[in-house]
């Protein structure tokens, strides 16, 4: 198993080299968030050890690229921010846990070993809702085998909303995931895109999929039969 630590303390990063390679990982060890990137995106590895607050990248926008780059390993957030806001927003932006310095090793391995177990899961080729699919390697989306056209912000929508379909997205998730942006309560952007991505997908076609949950957000489900 290869293990991507990228941690810009220099105690800290070498405490976890040393450690993880005496449990019997091998362990590449980025100080700056350029390096973590560079490792990330071109080399493979089983799982990564991920700090925020990076000189050059920092963790927030390296998780983003790894995953947009469609790398499903598993990441461990390893940070001294330890405000509920930080840990919601690193598992929104797709880490698979969180861990707040100062640390105990024993748990940070036993956390390594369970993410370990799980796996990297496979990247499905095709999401599907009733009879709506999108089609993630061909970026083509049909409804009821009727070719849809969707621009790239509206394909990013839809594919968020079919990874979570079922769950109630809130606009600040959308507007990070989507736009890669804050979320501004002035700004009508996340409806506008819904409101043409419904055109698209749900004007012409029963039944509807896409359902706004006023005051919370959007959530795409089929309909439970009568």
């Amino acid at each position: 198993m290869k293990i991507l630590i990228v941690e810009d303390e220099s105690k800290t990063g070498e405490y976890l080299r040393q450690g993880l390679t005496e449990a019997g990982f091998v362990v590449d060890l980025a100080r700056d968030g350029l390096d973590g990137r560079h490792l990330a995106l071109t080399e493979d590895y089983d799982l990564i050890v991920l700090d925020v607050m990076l000189p050059g990248v920092d963790g927030w926008q390296l998780l983003r690229e790894i995953r947009h780059a469609g790398q499903h390993l598993p990441v461990l957030f390893l940070t001294a921010r330890d405000q509920v806001e930080d840990r919601v927003k690193g598992l929104e932006l797709g880490a698979d846990d969180y861990l707040v310095k100062p640390f105990a090793f024993s748990e940070l391995l036993a956390r390594v070993r369970s993410l370990l177990r799980r796996g990297k899961t496979k990247e499905p080729e095709t999401l599907r809702l009733a009879d709506l699919e999108l089609d993630l390697l061909r970026r083509r989306v049909q409804r009821g085998g009727k070719r849809i056209d969707l621009t790239a912000k509206e394909f990013a929508l839809l594919e968020l909303l079919l990874r979570r379909q079922g769950e109630v997205l809130p606009r600040s998730l959308i507007a990070s995931q989507v736009w890669d942006m804050n979320f501004d309560s002035d700004t009508n952007v996340i409806e506008v895109a819904v409101r043409r991505l419904r055109a698209k997908v749900d004007d012409d076609f029963e039944p509807k999929l896409i359902r706004t949950v006023r005051g919370m957000g959007y959530v795409i489900e089929a309909p439970d039969q009568p």
